[in-house]
């Protein structure tokens, strides 16, 4: 009798007992076709439940690690499998395992193809055919399943897993081919208000990952699966950018009904993450946390170093004459290097978090102050659009005229050919001199061209990027009396690229270029030329 040893797989999980690949129906088929082979017994059985023979080599596949140990030992005859592609489909390596199996003397069948053998090429060459063939019906069901799960994704529809936080099922109106419903997303409102909640802490209080997902919990908000919220969960919900209508980069309609962020909101939240991460340190202007006392954090430097000043809490003890012990705390802003020693520092190696708070407290307020004569928004979208229309007209008449001079261009080369066949009324001394003086004109219109395009290009730039700032700086000015501690903090984040602190509480400030440039712009001159030099006080 042969010994014969079963293989049985299936790609994925859903395949186990659900259709006709499914492990049941394969050794169905192998105990059948037993009966052709009565000399044959099955001493054991292998199974591997959602196991890719496309994504996964056999050499981290314990069933056949297992079976190759088994043949070495002499443990069986036969390989007995439902296809060969049971086997893997990765035409690479498969084809080369059949063999191995061979050479070590195991019969290797199939039930639907039969017993596959290596006694010349043409065998050689079918085993190969065979699993290469596999491979590309492998990756072709990849990309149709890709492309059509894509397809769902920008139609809005649910394709599986987990739900989406901010969204609920609804009846699409359409069935797969199975018969089963396809449910379709939509904005669940509630949801939608806890994510614009986790917006503001973020940009606008400064709130990290665990310390949102503490409030929210603390609320009584739960994720979709009933569970609390988690830094992770806040983090997935943070830089996920289908919440700006967009998957991998692509849009559409539907995806665009199913907004809920705007590209502003999500590149601010961005900038904040990528400033926070730990490679990002040594140019980090944005506040790890706002945790701190102190209203200034992340952008705050030595003058006299340049390392940065982290926030203390200064505690002191004494002994008043009649014997009671009078503890006072102070918040300081330190000189991480020099309190360290790990360069010469010749500035102070603390500085009270007060002083320096009010200081530039007073800066920002003054520049808020020097900012109310800024136009509306509206004012400056008209006169921007204004101006790209001027661009526009002024395009179309280089153009125009460029196109007018290539023709005349044209013909003074025809003609220049007559000259030189004496057959033109002209000498080819002035044609050559008229040719020039195209050329030169041809020249000047294009570098004109090339400054119309590159201020359209700025203009649409201020539209698309400036005006947003400008509403965000305008909505600081408003708002700022009223502001918190943590906002106060967010505001001075955003809008200095980095504040150095000297000896004597002198203080020199850097604007954000986006706001440096509204300030220049709009701002009052006497404010302007206050920051741009070494602005102190005591």
């Amino acid at each position: 009798m042969k010994r014969v040893y079963c293989l049985y797989r299936v790609s994925t999980k859903k395949q186990v007992d659900k259709n006709q690949n499914d492990i049941p129906m394969q050794r169905i088929a192998c105990h059948e076709f037993m009966q052709y082979h009565p000399d044959w017994t099955i001493l054991k059985e292998f199974e591997e439940k959602g196991v890719s023979g496309f994504k996964i080599s056999a050499e981290n596949r314990d069933a056949i690690q297992e079976l190759k140990k088994a043949a070495e030992r002499k443990e069986f005859d036969v390989l007995l499998v439902f296809m060969f592609d049971r086997l893997g489909r990765i035409d690479s390596e498969t084809p080369f395992v059949v063999e191995w199996f061979v050479k070590q003397g195991i019969e290797v069948w199939s039930v639907k193809e039969g017993e596959q053998r290596f006694e010349n090429q043409t065998d050689r060459l079918v085993n190969f055919l065979r699993f290469w063939s596999a491979n590309g019906e492998s990756t072709h069901t990849s990309q149709r399943v890709s492309t059509a799960m894509r397809q769902m994704i920008l139609e809005g529809l649910y394709t599986g897993g987990p739900l989406r936080y901010g969204y609920r099922l609804v009846e699409s109106g359409k069935v797969n081919r199975k018969g089963r419903r396809i449910m379709a997303l939509e904005i669940d409102p509630d949801q939608q208000t806890v994510i614009e909640l986790i917006d503001t802490l973020t940009i606008h209080n400064g709130y990290g990952g665990y310390r949102t997902a503490n409030l929210l919990n603390e609320k009584g908000y739960r994720t979709n699966q009933g569970s609390l919220f988690t830094h992770s969960a806040v983090y997935r919900i943070l830089v996920d950018e289908f919440y700006t209508g967009f998957h991998e980069g692509e849009t559409s309609p539907q995806l665009q009904k199913l907004r809920i962020r705007s590209d502003e909101t999500y590149q601010k939240i961005m900038h904040i993450m990528n400033e926070r991460k730990r490679e990002n340190e040594e140019r980090r202007h944005m506040a790890l946390t706002t945790k701190g006392m102190g209203m200034l954090s992340g952008n705050l430097f030595c003058g006299h170093c340049g390392g940065r000043l982290t926030t203390i809490l200064y505690r002191d003890q004494y002994t008043r004459k009649d014997g009671r012990m009078i503890t006072t705390e102070m918040v300081k802003y330190s000189c991480y290097h020099k309190a360290r020693k790990l360069t010469a520092c010749d500035g102070q190696t603390s500085y009270k978090a007060s002083v320096i708070d009010d200081i530039v407290d007073d800066i920002i307020r003054s520049i808020f102050q020097g900012m109310e004569g800024m136009p509306e928004e509206e004012q400056m979208r008209r006169s921007l659009d204004s101006l790209i229309k001027q661009n526009t007209v002024q395009k179309k008449r280089c153009l125009l005229e460029k196109g007018k001079i290539e023709k005349q261009t044209e013909k003074l080369q025809k003609e220049i050919g007559k000259a030189l066949l004496g057959e033109s009324l002209y000498t080819e001394a002035d044609l050559a001199q008229s040719l020039q003086m195209l050329r030169n004109r041809k020249e000047s219109l294009e570098k004109e061209l090339a400054t119309i395009l590159q201020e359209e290009e700025n203009h649409r730039t201020h539209l698309q990027e400036v005006i947003p700032q400008f509403c965000q700086f305008r909505s600081w000015a408003e708002e700022y009396d009223q502001a918190s501690r943590e906002q106060k903090k967010m505001i001075a984040c955003h809008m200095f690229q980095r504040i150095e602190v000297y000896k004597g509480y002198k203080i020199k400030v850097y604007l954000n270029s986006m706001y440096e440039q509204l300030c220049k712009a709009w701002g009052d001159p006497k404010v302007i030329e206050g920051l741009e030099e070494a602005k102190g006080k005591t």
